[in-house]
């Protein structure tokens, strides 16, 4: 099995880097099997962008401060934790944002988020499928989660978990001010979301497709990319479906 190793910037996954380098050798990513990240889930995100065109697996491990897309740290073994590993397919978000210098398309594996840039609340309007669903929603920010990425930002914002085989997408709003009681909504994975920024200009937002951030955005338009599907390699035991079902029971 031929392997290419990719770390953090972070002392310890390069540390980590140049160990696995060393016993296992290094095959260059055009030419590996498999990519191992060495880092945290922030690295993995990377990681996975960096995978869009030649699709293959990811197995990461452990090196940064989460890790909930990260399988363990051990150095002994690899080959064979590999070859046990159990796949998941995942699938990215498409978020095409409008700007005043014209439109950015990023990519996420996570969430796509808008938020507030300055003091004052954003004013969105949400629109789903060419409906208007809400005219307008005063809140910190608005966000479209994955089911990889439900347990992230969207569950500390009050999202629902999602079962990582749910063909589902959580629409969970940030400090939501006015309707003051609304929580969200789940919607199919086919969805096309369309979030408009009332006022731009009084009242900037940016939009985040993970941790690649495009600001002063006037709509984003935000679609799963059905064509696309990439590969994250667990442990046995270990997968993300299982850790997901976990942090519902808070286990």
């Amino acid at each position: 099995m031929k392997l290419a190793f990719t770390a953090s910037a972070r002392p310890e996954a390069q540390e980590a880097l140049r160990r696995l380098r060393h016993t296992y050798g290094e095959s260059g990513e055009a030419e590996a099997d498999v990519i191992v990240a060495l880092g945290g889930d922030g690295h993995m995100l990377d990681a996975l962008r960096k995978r869009l065109k030649d699709k293959k697996p990811v197995y990461g491990m452990n090196r940064g401060t989460v890790g909930f897309l990260m399988n363990e740290y051990a150095e002994d073994g690899l080959v064979e934790r590999l070859e046990k590993a159990s796949p998941i397919r995942i699938r990215p978000l498409i978020a095409r944002s409008e700007t005043t210098d014209g439109q950015v398309v990023e990519r996420a594996f996570n969430e796509v988020s808008l938020l507030r840039q300055s003091a004052q609340s954003a004013w969105l309007k949400i629109i789903v499928d060419g409906a208007v669903r809400m005219p307008e929603l005063s809140c910190d920010g608005i966000m479209v989660a994955t089911p990889a990425g439900s347990t992230a930002y969207n569950y500390s914002a009050h999202g629902p978990i999602l079962p990582i085989n749910a063909r589902l997408l959580a629409l969970t709003p940030i400090s939501a001010f006015r309707p003051r009681r609304w929580r969200g909504a789940l919607l199919p994975h086919s969805a096309q979301v369309r979030i408009e920024v009332i006022d731009p200009e009084r009242r900037p937002v940016s939009c985040s497709a993970d941790n690649l951030e495009t600001r002063n955005v006037s709509a984003v338009d935000i679609r799963e990319d059905s064509s696309t599907s990439l590969t994250l390699l667990f442990d046995q035991g270990h997968a993300l479906d299982e850790r997901i079902l976990r942090e519902q029971f808070n286990v």
